[in-house]
């Protein structure tokens, strides 16, 4: 039997999925290739450092599955889904099964080792793509890297990093900037930092689909580019909502609203370059801070006031991380955002950057220009 290998690098950190299904590795580097050097290795130069198996096959999946279910186990909750957990403290493995995903899984953290069953393939490759990121993910922090909830573009190395809540216009700053003066998207959510040896902050990308509002997507020109491209015969990730993607063939720009919630188009990351013209940067120095809000109406304008500093709320950290527990304990760290004194470390440098807060409205070439003025790029 054939296998495949797709080795991800970033910083020194290193993951390689392995898989007999092609379409398995294929996601993987289409995932994380443009932000994580990805790359088609030998499976036989696999020899040392993490590795994640997938396997598609469902009858090794009802044996894994009756593996966990027949030894004493708990229950955690793990990508909205039940996870039934089993550990073998003396063989050092930690094995778990998503009966609602179809999916199960086997760890053995001291070695390194992750393994990936399912019954099809697209399920798998999803399992797959996360967990390999969370294995990256622990191997960064475990360096001192941390995270930080922010979206980001870059201009010759420059950082521009952008926070705020949910609606406070993260995603509609960099896109902005990226959509209308060629900056290179960075991260739609969140990013690595570091301090680096000239004193100031690397940065990281954080490879994720991107979650984008219809209205948004109209105003950036690109609804126009998704409709097509369906109809071609294309796809955007698997996890966006059945609703958004019939609003999209029919031509409906209006948001998109469910519980409260919003529905939006879930866009690949190699879809930004190629389906939209936008460059994907692989890292820089962070330069400066944008802390914008969104007002249909409003002109383009600098915040009345102080504005608002970086807090440790500003970080992927506890709550904000529960999605995704470290339940087969590939991250190894106290903390999914970063140990304390890495996230206060780069805090103190961060201060030190140009903070701007920013009022924004919906034209987003008038956005743009004005953003690229404050930011002092332009």
């Amino acid at each position: 039997m054939t296998t495949h290998a797709v080795r991800l690098e970033a910083a020194g950190a290193s993951v390689t999925v392995l898989s007999a299904e092609r379409a398995v590795t294929d996601w993987a580097a289409r995932y994380f290739g443009q932000w994580w050097k990805a790359a088609q290795v030998a499976p036989d130069s696999v020899c040392a450092g993490p590795v994640v198996v997938a396997e598609v096959s469902p009858g090794a999946y009802a044996d894994a599955a009756l593996e966990v279910t027949r030894a004493p186990h708990t229950s955690a909750v793990y990508a909205k889904a039940q996870m039934l957990l089993a550990r073998d403290e003396a063989a050092g493995v930690i094995r778990g099964v998503s009966p609602e995903e179809a999916l199960a899984y086997r760890s053995e953290p001291a070695a390194g080792s992750l393994t990936v069953i399912g019954c099809d393939t697209e399920p798998v490759a999803t399992a797959t793509a996360r967990l390999a990121r969370e294995v990256m993910r622990g191997t960064l922090l475990r360096s001192g890297w941390t995270v930080l909830h922010a979206s980001a573009v870059v201009h010759e190395g420059r950082v521009i990093l952008t926070f705020g809540q949910k609606g406070a216009g993260k995603t509609t700053t960099a896109l902005a900037l990226a959509a209308r003066k060629g900056l290179a998207l960075l991260a739609n959510d969140r990013v690595f930092v570091r301090p680096n040896d000239s004193g100031g902050v690397a940065v990281l990308p954080w490879p994720s689909a991107a979650a984008l509002g219809l209205g948004l997507l109209d105003g950036l020109g690109w609804f126009e580019v998704v409709q097509e491209r369906l109809e071609a015969g294309e796809s955007l990730h698997p996890t966006q909502d059945g609703q958004v993607t019939e609003a999209l063939r029919a031509g409906r720009r209006e948001p998109l609203w469910e519980g409260g919630k919003e529905l939006k188009t879930q866009v690949f990351p190699d879809q930004f370059p190629n389906w939209f013209g936008v460059p994907l940067a692989t890292g820089g120095v962070a330069g400066a801070l944008v802390f914008p809000r969104i007002e249909r109406d409003a002109t383009p304008a600098v915040e009345n006031g102080d504005g608002r500093g970086l807090t440790d709320s500003d970080f992927m950290s506890g709550k904000t991380e529960d999605r995704y527990p470290d339940v087969f304990e590939l991250a190894r760290v106290d903390d999914g955002g970063g140990v304390a004194e890495a996230r206060h470390g780069v805090l103190g440098l961060l201060a030190r950057l140009p903070h701007h807060a920013v009022v924004l409205g919906h034209d987003i070439d008038g956005n743009a220009d004005f953003l690229a003025k404050v930011t002092g790029w332009a």
